[in-house]
């Protein structure tokens, strides 16, 4: 098979894919679909509006998860438009420059999430471990070099597999398996030494897959060694109770995230339809259900909601 050209002057293109085996229903999927990206932009776009407009929540904790909730809505809005065409009008091509700007925020807002919940891990240590200190170590600036941080973190370590991906000859089918373009979705189609690329990938995979979650739980377990030599089983499960919802929202990201990354490495020969759900939960999950978590286990947020609908209806 002949190598595709990908310059500009030829017009190159990959081809999405819906829910294998269950095409003729596409329309009716694209209901619950519909749903979870409708949840996502309003939860997270309430949460955003809550936080701006309640003075209360402007601290250190409520900052941290308006960035969770920019994020999410990246994520959903990055790709919200080739899911629901596809499986509305059934359009299903998408160009290879289309497919590489998606790839890159697709991945950038998720790397991002992961970021942002490192960030909130170490929030929640300064909160409990020196709560005396907390107010002089997170001041508005250092959250602000924190935000900065997070966001060159991010596009430095998608950058370069998106040139290294790009340098390469696609000639094999432009079939993707997803209906939006993922890095490790991309690579199979490549038709040259993939070498470069397989070990920057699997440097990526240490360092947030593996790096990410290493910090939160070293700090969850300073954290809890802190709680229990606390004096009273009251004040315990109050320091609990203010962690639960970040921890939740941990288990969200990155129990689909390890699911992806194993089954693309390791299970590459099992139905198309498991690679299809694990990613579509990679990616709706943690946009889903982040403002719900926070919206039933956080009190004050539950309070801006009210607020704010009260003032509407006034």
């Amino acid at each position: 098979m002949s190598k595709v050209n990908t310059t500009t002057q030829d017009p190159f293109f990959f081809i999405l894919t819906g829910i294998p085996g269950f095409e003729a229903i596409h329309i009716w999927i694209s209901i619950p679909f519909g749903c979870f990206y409708t949840i996502s932009i309003m939860g997270n776009a309430t949460i955003l509006t809550v936080i701006h407009k309640e003075s209360s929540l402007h601290q250190p904790m409520y900052l941290f998860l308006s960035m969770l909730a920019v994020t999410d809505l990246g994520l959903t809005l990055t790709t919200l438009p080739t899911v629901m065409q596809l499986l509305w009008l059934n359009i299903n091509k998408i160009s290879f420059e289309a497919c590489f700007a998606q790839l890159f925020f697709l991945h950038g807002f998720s790397f991002m999430e992961s970021s942002v919940l490192l960030a909130m891990s170490f929030d929640r240590y300064v909160a409990i471990c020196r709560p005396l200190h907390y107010a002089s170590i997170l001041t508005n600036e250092v959250i602000g070099k924190i935000g900065v941080a997070i966001i060159g973190r991010c596009v430095l370590a998608v950058l370069p597999s998106l040139f290294l991906l790009k340098r390469l000859p696609f000639c094999h089918s432009h079939q993707l398996s997803h209906s939006y373009c993922l890095h490790q979705d991309m690579i199979r189609l490549v038709c040259a030494d993939i070498r470069v690329n397989s070990w920057y990938g699997f440097a990526l995979v240490l360092l947030i897959i593996v790096l990410d979650p290493l910090l939160v739980v070293l700090s969850y377990a300073v954290i809890l060694r802190s709680i229990f030599s606390t004096a009273t089983w009251t004040e315990r499960l109050r320091a609990i109770n203010n962690c639960l919802s970040h921890f939740l929202a941990v288990l969200v990201l990155y129990v689909p995230m390890v699911s992806l990354s194993m089954t693309h490495r390791f299970a590459k020969h099992a139905p198309p339809l498991v690679h299809v759900v694990i990613a579509n939960i990679y990616l709706l999950a943690p946009p889903v259900m982040n403002p719900i978590i926070y919206s039933v286990k956080t009190k004050q947020i539950r309070q801006g909601i009210y607020h704010l609908f009260q003032r509407k209806l006034h």
